[in-house]
């Protein structure tokens, strides 16, 4: 049986204490660095600091002592990291330039934009003693995510940062990062019942067709995602170096259909074709709410490493989230079962597992999944689809009464539909990310943890045929 609040397998989660939003990712020297929110003092929210781990595959994750600690005068909130490979910024030499943090200094009534910087490869941080670097005497300023703009308009930094309340997106360019210049700003558009947070702004070839390049903005919301609660919705357009111009478009296009991918952002220092992004997995619904061990207290942990793709389907350019997972052997592969009654598949899934799924519906009016149950039917990830609408719900509602209220939920996935359904399912203690319609469609959220390791499945309204099921787990 898995515990929920047990250290995942596969995705980050710090030793002990409270963790959110993603911060400050930034592949240098050969290792991917993801600094996080953290509250070095306790296993609530609060007391806000970047917390730092690093690794080499984006999979296995060692943890490292705090990077930038809160002080009387600020706590440090959400940001980005750069290598200033040209020593734009002075902060280290030219033949040894410095990894600088861009990070929100949150005081009681004002948010401004702050540099740190490092030149031991993200060991040891120290704080520009001429922050901040850009102050709008906003209370809601923050999140800045830099990159470095290469195009016909020159060769400069770009901040996209949020005023978050006012729902606006508001871009800023800099030669050293010190000093920063009004370009545009974007909003309010799109998804704007909850507080804008976290940006981000990026280039993706549709297709990987160089000649067709279209600019990717991400945006979070605290609340009103389709899910409930907090969530991701994304922008496709274009970007001259000053102006970001959506493509013609009502509809709102949300990264993430579960309860729990929020706050992502992508890494720098990664070639376009490898665009990369982390998402804080929950919700700020209940993330302050979940249930811990007294024994191991902590809160919060990362999605897997997602690649980014835009694809063209059926005319629309889209998002595709490809799962960087750890190098699995196959530990049971089932096929050619019917099942309209619930079938017990010949097959257990471990605690940390990879699910691959073709189910052939025929004339069923649906079909019923259940991952990681005990003997008795009981507990274990609930997945159900309907063809006729293409909806896959996960239900949640049968979480024990540890958990609050808005947890016990069912989250719905609106896939391609048909009488076909493919699925790839990652399934760590504590969690379930989905992804259907070859990463187009994509749900992730937080479960109560496995009661065994039983898999059935049954069909409604007719039998289905289970035409592959693959389960494989983490190497080693």
């Amino acid at each position: 049986m898995q515990t929920f609040g047990s250290l995942p397998h596969a995705h980050f989660a710090p030793r002990r204490n409270w963790l959110n939003d993603p911060n400050g990712l930034v592949r240098h020297d050969g290792r991917y660095h993801l600094f996080f929110q953290y509250n070095p003092e306790g296993v609530d929210h609060g007391n806000m600091s970047w917390g730092h781990a690093s690794s080499t595959d984006l999979v296995l994750w060692e943890e490292h002592s705090v990077a930038l600690l809160w002080d009387e005068h600020a706590q440090i909130f959400s940001g980005s990291a750069v290598f200033d490979e040209g020593n734009t910024s002075g902060f280290g030499t030219d033949e040894e330039p410095a990894l600088v943090a861009i990070y929100t200094a949150a005081a009681a009534d004002l948010q401004t934009q702050a540099l740190a910087y490092s030149t031991d490869g993200g060991s040891t941080w120290t704080k520009y003693a001429g922050n901040p670097v850009l102050d709008r005497g906003s209370a809601d300023f923050r999140d800045p995510k830099v990159f470095r703009y290469r195009g016909s308009a020159g060769e400069y930094w770009v901040m996209v940062a949020v005023e978050a309340v006012e729902r606006r997106v508001v871009l800023y360019r800099s030669d050293d990062l010190k000093q920063w210049s009004f370009l545009s700003e974007y909003g309010p558009r799109g998804a704007v019942e909850g507080v804008w947070e976290c940006p981000d702004l990026f280039p993706l070839a549709v297709d990987g067709d160089p000649a067709d390049v279209r600019w990717v903005m991400l945006i979070s919301l605290n609340a009103g995602a389709p899910a409930g609660g907090s969530g991701t919705q994304y922008v496709v357009g274009s970007f001259d170096g000053t102006t970001f111009i959506p493509e013609p478009s009502d509809e709102v296009l949300w990264l993430d259909h579960g309860r729990d991918d929020y706050a992502g952002v992508t890494f720098s220092g990664l070639p376009d074709e490898e665009r990369t992004l982390i998402a804080w997995m929950s919700n700020w619904d209940y993330a302050g709410d979940l249930p811990y061990r007294e024994d191991e207290p902590r809160r919060g942990a990362m999605t897997l490493a997602r690649r980014l793709e835009l694809t063209l389907v059926d005319g629309r350019p889209l998002l595709r989230q490809t799962p960087v997972g750890p190098e699995v052997a196959e530990t049971a592969r089932v096929s050619g079962i019917r099942a309209e009654e619930w079938t017990t598949l010949p097959a257990a899934l471990p605690a940390c597992a990879r699910v691959e799924l073709v189910v052939e519906l025929g004339d069923a009016a649906g079909v019923e999944l259940r991952l990681g149950h005990d003997d008795d039917l009981r507990g274990g990830i609930a997945l159900s689809y309907d063809p006729a609408t293409g909806v896959l719900a996960h239900d949640r509602t049968a979480a024990d009464s540890r958990f609050p209220d808005a947890f016990r939920s069912v989250q719905s996935l609106p896939t391609a539909g048909g009488t076909r359904l493919e699925l790839t399912v990652w399934v760590d203690i504590g969690s379930v990310e989905v992804f259907a319609d070859d990463g187009v469609s994509v749900l992730t959220d937080l479960t109560a943890g496995a009661a065994g390791e039983g898999v059935s499945v049954r069909g409604r309204g007719g039998s289905v045929d289970v035409a592959h099921l693959s389960i494989a787990a983490p190497r080693g």
